[in-house]
């Protein structure tokens, strides 16, 4: 959500700010709608101080025998009382507009973002790993996947498309990555660990600028709740209308929670194998700092994301997003494209973004510097620290073995009770 105070100083900025984004100028329509809604608010204000003077007024009057001046001002307080109404729903349904409108337009990028129009203006930062070597050509998951024990078939008949039916030591596998990752981000990088509810309010998904724009992307169900697209939604959400201490932060917060998308703008991308599920596991990372804190903080957490490619040695790249890939709220992305070399592609396993107060605004946060009484609007970042289902074809496509056996990455030996090796069952 943008400061319209910031509208009305500087529509040039603003205007500057969306053209980078691929947007019109839209400063003007907005400061007149405001300008309206202030003229409105104060006529209200006007009226509500003169009825409350015009009351006190009688007492007076009366008190000084002066019937005819109490019966004038009698009929004044009556008249304000009658066009009021109809002013205070003016002037609510001129806010509500004005919220609205600012509500759909995205967050402004910050000044080291790269100008682009798509992915391909995308910016890589850094690569790091290996890329491994293959005696024999090296296989996508899809046609590996389905012999040891990624079944898309039961998936598929009890569910439909893009959703998977794991079974055996594939399903101990994609368990042994999310803990894997949930341990690394809390004794490591003191992430605190939640067990978030997956069905959330309106206001949840509004705060965390999933609302109104994006709600195709998501479930509903027919009693009110959304199911969360990311637990960004559930953690960030946990502050949502507080005033924070001072001493709480930076707040770092993570969880492993089933998420659910709807793909709605996706139609025909990855129908194949594991990548594109309606239903998927994922490490999320969500920190709530103050404003000085944030762009280090951002830098913090795409390196607590990318600890975890490299413990499991998974060559990626590090992929800064330029303004036309960048996601709704966020004013600086960094993307972890980890290799496939089944596909011989880089693919995003991780999405690290910092909000600024874009979502803080949304959902009315603050905190209290100490010794001081003013609030302050927080900043917000969230980040996969991983995707547990494309870390599992990463591994898949990474260890696979030329008999059809991928092996399991040694960072997972503990959490695999001995399993070295998931091997293809026999026809």
């Amino acid at each position: 959500m943008h400061d319209i105070r910031f509208i009305r100083e500087n529509p040039e900025v603003f205007d500057a700010a969306m053209a980078r984004r691929g947007l019109k100028p839209v400063a003007a329509g907005l400061i007149a709608l405001d300008e309206t809604r202030r003229a409105v608010t104060t006529r209200l204000q006007e009226a509500q101080g003169r009825r409350n003077e015009a009351s006190k007024a009688i007492g007076q009057a009366m008190g000084q025998g002066d019937t005819e001046k109490a019966e004038a001002l009698k009929a004044e307080v009556a008249e304000l009382k009658q066009t009021m109404p109809a002013l205070e729903e003016e002037d609510r349904k001129l806010a509500e507009e004005l919220e609205d409108s600012l509500a759909v337009i995205p967050n402004i990028p910050a000044d080291d973002v790269p100008d682009g129009a798509d992915e391909n203006d995308n910016v890589e930062v850094s690569a790091w790993g290996e890329k491994r070597e293959f005696d024999f050509e090296p296989k996508e998951h899809a046609d590996i996947g389905p012999a040891l024990g990624m079944d898309f078939e039961t998936g598929t008949k009890i569910s439909g498309a893009r959703f998977t039916f794991l079974r055996g030591d594939m399903a101990r596998l994609h368990r042994a990555l999310g803990q894997f990752m949930l341990d690394r981000q809390t004794r490591e990088y003191g992430y605190t660990e939640c067990n978030p509810p997956v069905l959330v309010k309106d206001e949840a998904m509004y705060g965390t600028d999933k609302l109104p724009k994006f709600a195709e992307d998501s479930f509903h169900t027919d009693n009110g709740y959304w199911l969360i697209p990311t637990s960004e939604v559930s953690l960030t959400a946990s502050v949502m209308g507080d005033i924070l201490d001072d001493s709480a932060l930076p707040m770092r917060l993570t969880g492993l929670t089933q998420c659910f998308r709807s793909e709605a703008g996706s139609a025909g991308k990855d129908t194949r194998g594991f990548i594109r599920q309606h239903q998927f596991e994922k490490c999320e990372l969500v920190s709530i700092v103050r404003p000085e804190e944030s762009e280090a903080e951002h830098e913090r957490m795409t390196e607590a994301a990318e600890a975890i490619l490299q413990a499991l040695d998974l060559p990626y790249r590090k992929v800064l997003l330029c303004t036309g890939d960048m996601g709704f709220g966020a004013r600086k992305t960094y993307d972890l494209e980890v290799w496939l070399p089944g596909q011989g592609a880089y693919r995003e396993i991780s999405s690290c973004s910092n909000t600024g107060e874009f979502q803080a605004r949304r959902m009315k946060t603050r905190f209290k510097r100490e010794g001081e009484k003013k609030t302050d609007f927080v900043h917000t970042l969230n980040g996969s620290g991983l995707a547990v289902g494309r870390a599992l074809v990463a591994v898949i496509e990474n260890y696979q073995q030329e008999d059809g056996s991928v092996r399991v990455p040694d960072a997972l030996s503990t959490y695999m009770g001995g399993v070295t090796k998931l091997f293809p069952r026999s026809p």
